[in-house]
């Protein structure tokens, strides 16, 4: 069974359809859409503040979900891929958006729509990521453009999820 509590007497929602993996956590403050899977040990804790997802959005295992008492809560859009063992930490990450993974994006960074960021990069507090562009390294720079198979790729990978997600027997 996942480990789902609440913290302070708010508990974590979520929509319709979702797969949350037996070994994931999800504490506290946090309101995910319909269709998202939690993969296995993955952790969205919402307990300093806190942290929304939408629709169609998974957590790849081992990921960190979290946030900034009273100074950041986290905001993950729709049809958002977040990498194995990558951390989000009290940002923005907006729709069709792959954190690659081991990938970290930091406090008050936003991560605009149709951007990639490459595995094990680090993105910095305050950063914008342009939408539409891949970004890599520590710290994480703008390289290029995402090329028309990449994008196709960004509409696809939540769709995929879904997929595996239907696998299990829930």
């Amino acid at each position: 069974m996942p480990i789902i509590l609440p913290v302070k007497g708010v508990s974590p929602v979520w929509g319709d359809n979702c797969f949350i993996a037996p070994n994931a956590t999800i504490v506290g403050d946090v309101t995910m859409g319909n269709q998202c899977s939690v993969w296995f040990n993955a952790v969205i804790r919402g307990d300093v503040n806190s942290i929304t997802i939408g629709n169609q959005t998974n957590i790849q295992d081992g990921a960190v979900i979290h946030a900034t008492y009273l100074k950041a809560a986290t905001h993950i859009g729709n049809r958002v891929n977040v990498g194995h063992n990558a951390i989000v930490h009290g940002c923005v990450i907006k729709d069709h958006v792959l954190i690659g993974m081991g990938a970290i994006v930091m406090d008050h960074a936003i991560v605009e729509e149709y951007c990639i960021i490459a595995a094990g990069s680090v993105v910095l507090e305050n950063t914008i990521c342009e939408s539409g562009y891949i970004y890599a390294g520590t710290p994480a720079k703008k390289i290029k453009p995402i090329t028309d198979e990449q994008r196709a790729l960004l509409n696809k990978l939540p769709d995929n999820y879904i997929m595996y997600s239907g696998w299990f027997d829930q």
